[in-house]
């Protein structure tokens, strides 16, 4: 460290002061700390944006799904959009493209599934509504190709090739769910849980129950799968 000069007393001269070698080492310590303490700082915010990072995927990882289909014949524009459980397991890997969606909240929670997340296959209009298997995503959201066929129920003249409107997932079959979990039933609990503040109460299947594809909480898929043990109520 350089000793510093001032100027003392009345005569113009400058006189060198060295500083005492205990204050000067406290100085160095003192800057050495200021050096330890923001290079902790700044480990600590790289540790946190780390850990933010971790949980944002964490959380991505845990999100989960339910998907509507029917799996009762219906036949639109001459072509059978029949495609329940029976029909996903009847293919090749047990693996299909989820196409046809053609709502825009629908598609955009298409394209915010990630691979390997879970969702409840769903049987929508039929005798029965409800909860048929488990299916995963194997491949995350990419063009869905039947908005451009004219021979398709689902085809859209406004999308073009240039600027797709619709994108779709492939789903794989996990397994069915050890027992059926009807509508009426997810239903009951869903009014009973409103009142007592259940994880049913709020979820979409009731709130935004037009949505053929639609987001579940993790307390929601939980309480549903612990239904599959239960005697239905």
């Amino acid at each position: 460290m350089s000793p510093k000069t001032k100027k003392r007393g009345g005569n113009g001269k400058s006189i060198e002061l060295i500083e005492p070698a205990a204050k000067s080492a406290k100085k160095e310590l003192d800057n050495s700390t200021k050096d330890v303490t923001k290079k902790s700082s700044t480990s600590d915010n790289r540790t946190a944006a780390k850990s933010s990072v971790e949980d944002k995927g964490n959380k991505e990882a845990q999100r989960f799904w339910l998907m509507k289909s029917e799996p009762e014949s219906r036949i639109e524009n001459g072509v059978d959009v029949k495609f329940g459980v029976e029909d996903l397991k009847a293919q090749q890997n047990q693996t299909a493209c989820w196409d046809g969606v053609r709502n825009y909240q629908a598609r955009n929670f298409m394209k915010d599934m990630k691979l390997g997340q879970l969702a409840f296959f769903y049987h929508s209009n039929c005798k029965e509504p409800g909860i048929a298997a488990l299916v995963k995503v194997v491949k995350e959201s990419y063009i869905d190709h039947t908005q451009f066929d004219k021979k398709d129920p689902h085809y859209d003249p406004r999308s073009t090739k240039q600027n797709p409107k619709w994108f779709m997932v492939d789903v794989q079959f996990v397994r069915m769910m050890k027992r059926y979990i009807s509508l009426a039933e997810l239903k009951r609990h869903h009014q009973e849980h409103k009142t007592k503040d259940g994880p049913l109460k709020n979820m979409a299947l009731f709130t935004r129950a037009r949505l053929s594809v639609q987001p579940v909480t993790k307390e929601e898929f939980d309480f549903v799968l612990s239904l599959e043990d239960q005697k239905p109520v």
